[in-house]
């Protein structure tokens, strides 16, 4: 006979259906966080190290707290059956095993938003048949080689800045719209295009072998092709090699994502030389991954008598001074021989350049953590000055710009922003400091800015923003195009947005006017543009494809 119940005892009260208060407000917390990161409004409090892919990543966070803080009430606190909490609980568990099984991660976007792709399916890249037109004899296209007025023969054009004088484009593409010259599949990577008279050359992945493809400007026809195995990969940088060649006196030179040089006869596709940069300066290839973790992307730098490329490290063994890397290696145009090194430096993503500072030549690069500038005839070093990133986190991709008036500007993303430094011009060696630096402006992260008429243009965490060079000053900011790249075309910015779309901005200070827009391509592009003439090339790592633009006052060629 059971007990009766005496009137003391207390009976438990039965457990809520629904969350109770203090979750609720836990989960209206963690939302109004969410709203404050994706409008912007973080960055405002706590500064401009909140970029769009930091603030994805901290929203990720927060509605991933959200959830599991419910589950967990669910779980452990509500009154519902047992059953029905195993029944989710296994269920979620289920659900992320299965989705860990069928999905990975194909590449990421500029914003770090992952694109998805079923396990079993290959890599698009292997999917392509390789490049069956070799070089050599047979392969003679000499006659189109000779050099062009209008050639783009380097990243970032003739003066590797970002800018070209003309032509003269017709911004009306409604009335007179771009054609459509071809469009090809194309290997993986995030190279752009040299263009030498009538041919156009880029670097491109394809399986397990990093190719140098030629192809005709006019029809899209492979001319050669040069291989080599070796194969760049990670999720957060994608498939492929990444720099852009350099054309010289109808030699194309091309440095591969894992350190491969070549100097190749562009009217046969003959390797004259080829060198393994990593093996020649003695870099441990397995620590320099993840030392350099996106892929060496500095394209050559060719003068008179040298190919000066970056070098790397960590180094197998110490140099004599204990140093563990060697920023820069040169060697001779004609027999790929070495002829000096330079720096003690991990190197960044930038691309070396010859400019003239205080009155001589120098090879100005941006290092991991100082813009440097070196002797080219021997390597010295002759002025430096602190610029902060870590080439497997905050990285530096961004040129340093040599201004008219002696000044160097340069920018970056992660946080850092834009900055000009000067130099006394009694100074010798060069001393450079800050004139201005803002952290919040042209945080530019995979891409460059360009220069024009006392101001530099870029996409800033991808938005399009203008600021007086003088001091610093923002004059527009407008325009969102995501992690893209910017050509200069007189008084028009060319702008690949990273959807693929081509858009025309006027290049002015006073505001952010739109004239035109073409779907060029379809899907996450970061290679930069290329003009020659009246024809753009574009690319990204699934297609590549050639428009006639319309001149001003001229009509298209066929």
């Amino acid at each position: 006979m059971p007990r009766p119940r005496s009137s003391r005892e207390i009976v438990p009260a039965p457990r809520p259906l629904w969350p109770p208060r203090r979750v609720w407000v836990s989960l209206a917390s963690l939302l109004t966080a969410v709203v404050l990161v994706r409008s912007g409004l973080l960055e405002i409090v706590v500064g401009s190290i909140v970029d769009h892919a930091v603030g994805n990543i901290i929203a990720l966070i927060l509605c991933f707290s959200a959830v599991v803080s419910l589950v967990l009430w669910f779980l452990r606190e509500s009154g519902h059956a047992l059953w029905l909490k195993r029944s989710l609980g296994y269920g979620l568990l289920a659900a992320v095993v299965v989705a860990l099984g069928v999905f990975r991660i194909e590449r990421v976007s500029g914003d770090l938003v992952p694109e998805l792709r079923l396990r079993w399916l290959p890599s698009r890249d292997r999917l392509l048949p390789t490049v069956d037109v070799a070089g050599g004899e047979a392969a003679d296209h000499g006659d189109a080689w000779q050099p062009s007025p209008t050639d783009f023969p380097r990243f970032l054009g003739p003066a590797g800045s970002g800018s070209l004088a003309g032509p003269a484009l017709d911004p009306d593409w409604v009335a007179r719209p771009p054609r459509l010259l071809w469009r090809k599949p194309i290997g993986a990577g995030w190279s752009g295009f040299a263009i030498s008279g009538g041919n156009a050359v880029t670097l491109e992945q394809r399986g397990d072998e990093e190719v140098v493809s030629c192809r005709s400007v006019t029809s899209g026809q492979p001319a050669w092709a040069v291989a080599v195995r070796a194969r760049h990969e990670t999720v957060l940088g994608g498939i492929g090699p990444r720099s852009t060649p350099t054309i010289r006196d109808g030699v194309v030179y091309t440095a591969g994502a894992t350190g491969w040089l070549h100097a190749i006869d562009g009217a046969t596709g003959r390797v004259a030389w080829k060198k393994n940069v990593l093996t020649d300066v003695g870099i441990d290839p397995a620590a320099h991954a993840a030392a350099v973790a996106w892929g060496r992307a500095g394209s050559p730098l060719v003068t008179d008598e040298l190919v000066i490329v970056p070098a790397g490290g960590p180094l197998f063994e110490p140099t004599p001074a204990g140093a563990t890397a060697v920023s820069l290696v040169a060697y001779d145009r004609e027999s790929g021989e070495r002829r000096w090194t330079a720096g003690t430096e991990q190197i960044s993503y930038t691309t070396p350049e010859l400019v003239t500072v205080a009155g001589r030549e120098v090879v100005m690069v941006v290092n991991e953590s100082r813009v440097v500038g070196y002797d080219p005839a021997d390597g010295r070093e002759r002025f430096g000055f602190e610029w902060p990133g870590h080439s497997n986190s905050d990285a530096t991709c961004s040129q340093a710009h040599l201004l008219s008036d002696g000044r160097i500007m340069i920018s970056k993303g992660y946080g850092v922003g834009s900055a000009v430094f000067a130099s006394p011009a009694a100074a010798d060696p060069p001393a450079f400091v800050a004139v201005w630096r803002q952290p919040g402006l042209l945080k530019t992260k995979f891409t460059n800015a360009v220069i024009h008429n006392g101001h530099a243009y870029g996409l800033s965490d991808g938005i399009l923003e203008c600021v007086r060079l003088d001091d610093g000053k923002k004059c527009w900011k407008k325009g969102r195009y995501g992690q893209g790249q910017v050509l200069r075309v007189g008084d028009l910015l060319l702008v690949q947005a990273e959807s693929g779309d081509v858009v025309l901005v006027d290049c002015v200070p006073e505001r952010h006017r739109e004239r035109a827009q073409l779907a060029a391509l379809d899907g996450q592009t970061w290679n930069t543009l290329a003009l020659s003439g009246d024809r753009l090339l574009v690319r990204n790592a699934e297609e590549a494809a050639c428009y006639v633009l319309p001149l001003d006052g001229v009509e298209a060629t066929p």
